[in-house]
């Protein structure tokens, strides 16, 4: 399974940035998303920047791998998801019934 990862921008230049996440760095392709400044956040999918994100948005995603790290190896991981903890899972509005599609 393929996932992408928020990395941190540590330097950018010329459709590149060196990006950061625990240590690891890696240098990624910014043409998807365009310029990037140092600590800029960004989703990281196959050494490719695929968009901003902003810190709160980061810190979900974090905190969504490590849960599923967590899990495979039998530790707690409840704590990692609790934005989804004491709420109804909402569907996308274009999977609800009660959203009418465009005719066209």
């Amino acid at each position: 399974m393929c996932v992408g990862v928020p990395m941190t921008v540590v330097t950018s230049d010329n459709g590149t940035a060196l990006c950061e996440r625990r240590g690891e760095q890696r240098r990624v392709s910014t043409l998807l998303i365009g310029e990037v400044a140092v600590g800029d956040r960004v989703l990281v999918f196959i050494d490719n920047a695929m968009r901003l994100l902003e810190p709160d948005e980061a810190r979900l995603i974090d905190d969504a791998l490590d849960g599923l790290a967590a899990a495979m190896q039998g530790r707690d991981f409840e704590h990692l998801f609790a934005d989804l903890i004491d709420r109804e899972p909402q569907l996308p509005a274009f999977l609800r019934n009660d959203v009418v599609p465009p005719h066209g």
